[in-house]
């Protein structure tokens, strides 16, 4: 059975985080945008189950849609179920929209979804505009994390006198 999601100190109910994009991507900026679903959709995200692996967001004649988000089909439904990777339409405002058409046209960035939770009962993303990161950029954030990590525990050995 899946685990239930839970409600985390900012009213937001986290039903999954894509956690390879930040380690894929450099996030220039990030958008909350509304997720239009079906009832058998919104059934199962209360459940639990929900996955971004290769999710993404496009743009297609002035509307931002959600791709390859898997919700699964809700055990309970009958002929009324939902196809579990059909692509969802996004709610953004015109000049949000018509930002990210510029920032996509201009340069080689991509929307990327980083969360998807309940914010008041309804369903939102969180949509970054991110430009992919090269191998030996994901090196360098390895090499510059393990050597913070590696400062913080220097710190608190110092700390407790055992250095």
């Amino acid at each position: 059975m899946a685990k239930k999601p839970t409600p985390s100190k900012t009213g937001r109910q986290v039903l999954a985080t894509n956690r390879k994009a930040r380690h894929n991507y450099s996030i220039l900026e990030v958008f909350e945008a509304g997720v239009v679903l079906l009832g058998t959709e919104v059934k199962s995200l209360r459940e639990g189950r929900a996955s971004l692996v290769d999710a993404y967001a496009t743009v297609e004649d002035g509307e931002v849609w959600l791709r390859n988000l898997h919700i699964p089909e809700y055990h309970h439904g009958t002929w009324t179920n939902h196809e579990p990777r059909r692509k969802r339409k996004l709610l953004l405002h015109r000049k949000q929209i018509d930002h990210l058409t510029g920032k996509i046209r201009d340069g080689n960035l991509a929307l990327v979804p980083l969360s998807l939770y309940f914010s008041g009962g309804k369903v939102k993303v969180e949509l970054a505009l991110a430009r992919g990161k090269r191998a030996h950029d994901k090196r360098q954030d390895l090499a510059r994390r393990d050597a913070q990590r590696e400062v913080l525990r220097a710190l608190g050995r110092r700390a407790r006198g055992m250095n």
